[in-house]
């Protein structure tokens, strides 16, 4: 069996910036401060680590009961902007890669993102893609990143009854941070570059395999014989 944990966000789907939107409306609703959060990058990171570097940019203190009112105006905000006019789509190729996937007795979808859980499946159900998913890791889990396969792998024997070799479980995302959170585990790592990182920076960050996109389903499916 093969466990393939796919990023969200210039992996499987481009929301057009609706998430950070949201997060801008939220933090602006909650704290009074609106911008960029702080030049904070999101790329690759956790929903925790991004919203704590946002309020350290503003002199303001994370706690769990912030995080927990941030969520809620952040999710409503989502679930209004992604619905917005805007460059919204479903990457090259995973519209018709997902059905491939699921369709085989040897391979098992889930995800494995920096998004909180609601957010995620905000952003997947818009776009009809969040059934192809039995389980995930997700910044609700850990707010490191390195931590989430292990969390999965964790799921997937709970849902399966059975263990999973780490050569088996496949990190897909479009990031160096992808790349790097697989690696500690042990998993094969995949970059796709779909998202703003170009061939020769994700390319230095020596995952397993590379690919443009995943227009070409054939040449994806090969990594999992």
């Amino acid at each position: 069996m093969k466990l393939l944990l796919f990023d969200i966000d210039m992996t499987l789907v481009d929301t057009g910036g609706a998430g950070r939107m949201a997060m801008v409306k939220a933090f602006f609703e909650l704290f009074g401060a609106d911008g960029e959060l702080g030049g904070v990058s999101f790329a690759g990171r956790t929903d925790t680590v991004i919203l704590r570097d946002v309020l350290a940019a503003h002199d303001l203190v994370w706690t769990p009961e912030v995080e927990t009112s941030f969520q809620r105006k952040y999710f409503s905000h989502l679930k209004k902007e992604i619905m917005k006019p805007g460059p919204r789509q479903v990457e090259a190729g995973v519209a018709d890669l997902l059905p491939l996937l699921r369709q085989r007795d040897d391979t098992t979808l889930a995800l494995l993102t920096g998004n909180w859980l609601q957010g995620a499946r905000i952003k997947l159900r818009h776009f009809g893609l969040y059934d192809f998913f039995e389980f995930g890791a997700f910044s609700d889990d850990s707010a490191i990143r390195s931590e989430l396969p292990e969390i999965a792998v964790g799921r997937y024997r709970q849902r399966k009854g059975e263990d999973i070799e780490p050569e088996n479980v496949f990190v897909i995302g479009d990031t160096p941070l992808d790349v790097a959170c697989g690696k500690p585990f042990g998993a094969r790592t995949v970059a796709v570059a779909t998202g703003s990182f170009s061939k020769s920076q994700l390319e230095a960050a020596e995952p397993d395999y590379f690919f443009p996109d995943l227009l070409d389903q054939q040449a994806f499916l090969r990594i999992l014989e």
